[in-house]
């Protein structure tokens, strides 16, 4: 039987490959506010490469002009996507606006009303309980008041010490087209070169680790897709139940499928502007459409996510809600968003790793 020291001077650029793995992980973690437009950046060139890659095929002129060929469809593919961006933008933009106009047409009376049924709500909530217990609810209510306006005061102070780090986050995403068309336009190049600079063990095991990787990502953006689509569904669904016009729900259930593609803020995106929507459309129906996107919101973090990525990265339900729940006490949202897939990562580069140790003593065993 081999000692640690054995396997680890036999299988050390296996080691060492995997070391810089996880420190390239941690630096990306930490340079986070940094590098996210560049994550993003990867993430679009590895949805757009295949698609790129496969009409470049198809092409007249097999083997001629590659580079024009890839420019001339990188171009394209900006302008194809682009133009769908910005007409979904448009169209959601259109959408609010005309929510918001409606809204203050009609705010004097949808304040009063308000204001009016909450009035009721508290005075028949009070008379449930003796005098000596209303004084000190409304000592909680007042408590409370000046909690929520410290609250605001503080959220404003924050938000002012954030602004350097939301300034070099939109430098970032100024530089993301540049970024992402040298990526699309030198993939091969850029892998071949790094891949060039190792040596060729090391490149071996590199070369697989970054497949399990990509694996992994692809499997995980499977995931995020079918969770969209779902609470796509769902959403069209409650939004006919509580009696939204069949046209209207359908728009705001593909809505919320897209924004729910934004990790943990998305879904909230599109509640919020689905209710506005429905507040101008049918303010009677609002309360109703927000009980809707709740209860989608609670089944789809509670059951759906568990279930779907636990399906799609290989990881038991239960284990995927204990991943979920640890990596937002962690890392808050980068956690909640990063723990399922980082944690099928391990489990896949571990069982490489396993792999190669046990094939390293047979081969070993087998020689001698």
């Amino acid at each position: 039987m081999d000692t640690a020291a054995n396997v680890i001077k036999r299988h050390w650029r296996l080691m060492v490959v995997v070391l810089g793995i996880v420190v390239a992980f941690w630096l990306v973690y930490v340079l986070r506010s940094a590098t996210f437009p560049f994550i993003c950046g990867l993430v679009l060139a590895y949805l757009l490469l295949p698609l790129i890659s496969w009409t470049e095929r198809r092409l007249p002129g097999e083997g001629k002009w590659p580079q024009a060929k890839r420019v001339f469809l990188i171009l394209l593919m900006f302008v194809v996507v682009l133009g769908l961006a910005g007409g979904l933008l448009l169209y959601v933009v259109m959408a609010v606006a005309d929510s918001f106009s409606a809204l203050l047409g009609n705010a004097p009376h949808l304040i009063s009303d308000g204001l009016s049924t909450l009035r009721e709500w508290g005075e028949g909530f009070r008379g449930w309980f003796p005098a000596e217990m209303r004084e000190q609810i409304d000592r909680f209510v007042a408590d409370a008041g000046a909690a929520v306006g410290n609250a605001i005061r503080d959220g404003a102070m924050r938000a002012v010490t954030v602004i350097p780090t939301t300034s070099s986050l939109v430098f970032g995403f100024l530089c993301l087209p540049i970024f992402l068309f040298y990526i699309l336009k030198d993939s091969e190049k850029l892998r071949a070169g790094f891949y060039s600079a190792l040596s060729p063990r090391v490149a071996q095991h590199t070369r697989n680790i970054i497949a399990i990787v990509e694996a992994i990502f692809g499997r995980f953006i499977r995931s995020i897709v079918m969770l969209g689509v779902v609470m796509a569904c769902l959403c069209f669904v409650g939004l006919l139940i509580v009696g939204i016009e069949p046209g209207m729900a359908l728009a705001l259930a593909a809505f919320a499928g897209v924004t729910d593609l934004i990790p943990v803020l998305g879904p909230w995106i599109g509640g919020v502007v689905g209710v506005v929507v429905v507040l101008a459309i049918a303010p009677e129906k609002a309360i109703w459409a927000a009980v809707v996107y709740l209860v989608v919101q609670g089944v789809e973090n509670g059951f759906l996510r568990p279930r779907i990525q636990g399906a799609y990265m290989r990881i038991h339900p239960a284990v995927t809600l204990v991943l979920l729940v640890l990596g937002a006490y962690l890392a808050g949202l980068w956690g909640l968003l990063l723990a399922v897939p980082l944690a099928a990562t391990a489990v896949e580069i571990y069982k490489y790793v396993h792999q190669n140790i046990d094939a390293g003593e047979t081969q070993q065993v087998a020689e001698q």
